[in-house]
């Protein structure tokens, strides 16, 4: 009899068990991280300015911070990176914005 209860107890005991799982999902929902900060690139090392192609095709130096407006910039961020953009359109979108064209 003693087997008995101890098996009905074991099998109450493991229903509960399941139920709890079924109801906890198997993975947690985590909505994307949406950063609102501006984006500040790491201040490269000498030498190492990075370049991008623009929409009408040409190489252009990569918005970079230098400590005085370098030559051939064509504005400042308000991140303080200086931007050698050719055109108005998109200049310094990911650096805050234009703080003073040059």
């Amino acid at each position: 009899m003693r087997l008995y209860l101890l098996l009905i107890v074991v099998f109450f005991v493991n229903a509960v068990s399941w139920t709890v799982d079924a109801q906890t999902p198997a993975y947690r929902y985590r909505p994307p991280v949406r950063h609102h900060r501006t984006h500040r690139p790491a201040r490269p090392a000498t030498g190492s300015v990075h370049y991008y192609i623009n929409s009408e095709g040409n190489r252009v130096q990569s918005p970079t911070f230098y400590t005085a407006p370098p030559a051939g910039a064509s504005a400042e961020c308000r991140d303080g990176s200086y931007s050698f953009s050719q055109s108005r359109r998109g200049t310094c979108s990911h650096h805050g914005g234009v703080k003073r064209w040059l």
